[in-house]
């Protein structure tokens, strides 16, 4: 999602004579490097951050400078159910803004009366695989300092073979709202000067195209579908409990009629007694 961009043009009432621009500049040591992140997030924790008309998500670019954006609500991450969240400009904003939609989603999270525990939640980067042993290090060196240094819990998945041309992982953040900040702080930091991590900045939800994978089940399992040029058909039998059997009918066939609609292909949904 992206946020409303406005230009807007001066036109003075007398000509006026235009004097030469300043000469540029040299970049200071001390300008942000533009960078980004992607994490993960499932569909409900999504509708909340973007807020009821884009209210939420547009507060969050205001506040925070940079730009946020969402993979469609059918574009998961392969072997998820969970949509990406990537969020780019210079490393401070980008912080900002992964701060302010982690305290969010942890506001969100019921507790019990009583209980003082401070709300956790575990937070899963996206990186290239290209770009992982900047931050693994040589014996693993450098993670197990970024450990130390934020006492966040930090694992990095083994890529996935199963999708083939996969080229991200999954880096699982584990600790306090500090503490995976702090570890985030660390990893982006490292990553922004990986030039394979640059490379991969302008093409955040390419694999959700190139796989249109759908995945639909408990706890983010679910039955991978790839398509491609030659016409496959798939047949997926779910059993559903008869008190519940309603919701996926839907008034007078209407969440049926949705389903079977959600790809051009138009799925066919059979009920079975």
């Amino acid at each position: 999602m992206e946020s409303t961009e406005s230009s807007y043009i001066s036109s003075p009432e007398q000509p006026q004579k235009r004097s030469p621009p300043p000469p540029a500049s040299p970049p200071s040591d001390s300008e942000e490097k533009p960078t980004y992140i992607r994490f993960l997030v499932s569909n409900a924790a999504a509708g909340s951050v973007i807020g009821k008309g884009g209210a939420t998500i547009t507060d969050f670019q205001s506040q925070s400078g940079a730009r946020i954006q969402l993979s469609r609500n059918y574009e998961f991450f392969p072997g998820t159910s969970d949509r990406i969240i990537m969020i780019s400009g210079g490393i401070d904003d980008a912080l900002k803004a992964v701060e302010l939609i982690i305290a969010k989603l942890l506001s969100e999270i019921p507790t019990e009366d009583g209980d003082d525990a401070e709300p956790r939640m575990r937070v899963r980067l996206v990186v290239p695989n290209s770009a992982c042993g900047s931050i693994i290090g040589k014996g693993g060196s450098i993670i197990k300092s970024f450990i130390e240094e934020s006492h966040a819990g930090i694992k990095i998945s083994p890529l996935d073979t199963s999708f083939s041309g996969l080229t991200d992982r999954l880096v699982t953040l584990t600790g306090t709202l500090e503490e995976q900040m702090h570890a985030i702080d660390l990893i982006l930091s490292k990553l922004t000067d990986d030039p394979h991590y640059s490379q991969t900045m302008h093409a955040p939800f390419s694999y959700a195209a190139a796989y249109n994978t759908m995945n639909h089940g408990l706890n983010g399992a679910g039955v991978k579908f790839q398509h491609n040029k030659d016409d496959i058909t798939n047949s997926v039998t779910i059993g559903v409990a008869d008190e519940h059997i309603g919701l996926v009918v839907g008034r007078g066939g209407r969440n049926i009629m949705e389903i079977s609609q959600l790809d051009h292909r138009g799925p066919s949904v059979l009920l079975r007694t």
